[in-house]
C-alpha cells in the first residue's frame, strides 16, 4: 500500500504592508490543500509543521498547535468527535523538514493510526518581511501536502534516506543576543560561509547516486526535484529563496510543467545545513 500526495498548495504573504506570518501562511496553504482535495478540516487526523522561521522568533507554543488551531482541525472533541482525536506536533530539520515528515507519515499512515497526514512548511522573516532585509537570504513563503494510502502499492513515495558530510555546518541562524538589543523579537542572524551552494550542491548529488544505486532507480527516466538556490520564481513580488517549503513549491512545478518523455517517476533531494541531505522516490498516481 502506497503513500502518496492527493494535494498540495503553497502560500505568499496577503501583499506590502501587512507583515507575514508563519501561522497564517501555513494555515492558508493548508486550507488550500484541503480545498483542492475536497476534505474536511476533520478528515485530517495528524499535522506536522516543519517550518522553522516565524514571526517574532515565536518557539513557545509548538508552531503547529497555532497551525492547527488556524485550520481548524479537530479543535473540539465533544462538538466533533472522530474515530480518533487530532494531533499536531513541530518536527525541525532545515531544508530536510518535509522529507522527515514524510518519513514519519509512511509509519503513521502505514499502521493506521490515521488516515489523512497534513504536513505544513512557512518561513517568515521574524520581523514580517524578507524583503527588507537584504542579508536575510529566505523567502516568506508556505507550503502544505496532504498524505493518504492508495491501494496502488507501486505508487506513492519509496523509503526516505538521510545523508551527512564530513565537516561543521557552514549555515547557522540564531539569535545574536549581544547584538539584538531591545529589536529582538524582529531580528534572526543566518550566517552561511562562502561556498555554501557549491557545498549544498555536491552533498544533493552524492546522496542522488547513493540513493539510486541502493533502490536501484533509473536516472534517465527519473525527474529530479531538487534543492534550488536564488529567489523563489513564479511568485511576483517574493523575495529570497524557498527554505522548508522548496519540495512542495518543487512538487507542484514538476506536476504542472510537462511530463517529460519517458519519465516514470519522481525524486524528491533536499540539502542544507548540518551539512545534510535527504532522498525519496515518488510515483504520482497515473503515471
Amino acid at each position: 500500500m502506497g503513500i502518496v500526495i492527493t494535494a498540495s498548495a503553497t502560500a505568499i504573504p496577503a501583499g506590502a504592508g501587512t507583515p507575514a506570518s508563519a501561522v497564517d501562511l501555513a494555515g492558508r496553504a493548508a486550507r488550500s490543500c484541503l480545498d483542492s482535495a475536497r476534505v474536511s478540516a476533520s478528515g485530517v487526523g495528524v499535522l506536522i509543521n516543519v517550518g522553522v522561521y516565524r514571526e517574532h522568533n515565536t518557539f513557545e507554543p509548538a508552531l503547529s498547535a497555532l497551525v492547527q488551531k488556524e485550520v481548524g482541525i479537530n479543535l473540539d472533541y465533544l462538538a466533533d468527535p472522530q474515530p480518533s482525536p487530532g494531533f499536531s506536533f513541530d518536527l525541525m530539520n532545515g531544508a530536510c523538514g518535509v522529507l522527515s515528515a514524510v518519513q514519519a507519515g509512511q509509519a503513521l499512515l502505514a499502521t493506521g493510526t490515521t488516515e489523512r497526514l497534513l504536513i505544513t512548511a512557512a518561513d517568515v522573516h521574524p520581523g514580517g518581511d524578507a524583503a527588507a532585509d537584504p542579508d536575510y537570504p529566505y523567502a516568506d513563503l508556505a507550503g502544505a501536502l496532504l498524505l493518504e494510502r492508495a491501494a496502488d502499492p507501486g505508487t506513492g513515495f519509496g523509503p526516505v534516506r538521510h545523508y551527512g558530510a564530513d565537516g561543521p555546518s557552514d549555515t547557522e541562524g540564531y539569535l545574536d543576543l549581544d547584538t539584538m538589543g531591545t529589536a529582538g523579537r524582529s531580528r534572526i542572524t543566518v550566517r552561511r560561509a562562502p561556498g555554501h551552494d557549491a557545498r549544498a550542491g555536491e552533498l544533493a548529488a552524492a546522496a542522488v547516486a547513493s540513493y539510486a544505486e541502493e533502490f536501484g532507480l533509473d536516472l534517465d527516466r527519473t525527474l529530479v526535484v531538487g534543492p534550488r538556490t536564488g529567489a523563489a520564481d513564479g511568485f511576483q513580488g517574493i523575495t529570497g529563496e524557498p527554505h522548508t517549503a522548496a519540495p512542495v513549491l518543487g512538487y507542484r512545478r514538476a506536476l504542472d510543467g510537462a511530463r517529460p518523455e519517458d519519465c516514470d517517476g519522481l525524486l524528491f533531494v533536499t540539502a542544507g545545513a548540518g551539512p545534510a541531505a535527504a532522498c525519496a522516490s515518488y510515483r504520482p498516481q497515473g503515471w
